[in-house]
């Protein structure tokens, strides 16, 4: 803190000025006020990010275990467990307990930890003259496009949905 002394027309100084000492000290309390409300602002920003990115992480596990119990079923018995399933259709996988395996069925399943709906969709794979999958061709009967997708709320009510596809075959002729 400065202290100032005006001089008097005689050159002498009189009583010291505290005025500028006020203004200092007011200036010097905006910037640090600044400055901390600044780093607040910056760490909220950085937990809501860093809790939302938990949301991203667990539906990306999600993803991976759909794709990975449609693999399951397969390897279970193409004919009983996926070529019954009708194409373009929403399922819905759920591990069943008392079969220590996993089922799909049509009826909605409840969210995953009450915030992730996944479902999983099979579509006909077409083929072309040189075996290729292609838009239009020949249907593949030992071959299905699966898409698993999970949707869940975001910060407020937005919802974000992630999707993974994959082609299955009928890789053990069962």
């Amino acid at each position: 803190m400065f202290i100032y002394f005006k001089k008097r027309k005689d050159g002498c100084s009189s009583k010291p000025s505290f005025g500028f000492a006020l203004v200092e000290i007011v200036i010097g309390s905006a910037i640090i006020v600044t400055a901390i409300l600044s780093l607040i602002s910056v760490y909220n920003t950085y937990l809501l990010h860093a809790l939302s990115n938990s949301k991203n992480i667990q539906a990306g596990l999600l993803l991976e275990e759909g794709v990975e119990a449609v693999k399951f079923l397969r390897d279970k018995g193409w004919t009983t467990y996926i070529q019954t399933l009708s194409s373009n259709t929403n399922y819905y996988l759920s591990w069943n307990s008392g079969l220590s395996m996993w089922t799909s069925s049509s009826t909605p399943a409840p969210y995953i930890d009450n915030k992730f709906l996944r479902t999983f969709v099979l579509e006909d794979v077409r083929r072309n003259g040189s075996d290729q999958i292609a838009s239009s061709g020949t249907t593949d009967p030992g071959t299905k496009k699966l898409t698993v997708t999970v949707a869940y709320t975001t910060t407020g009510s937005a919802t974000t949905t992630k999707t993974m596809s994959t082609y299955i075959t009928n890789l053990f002729s069962n």
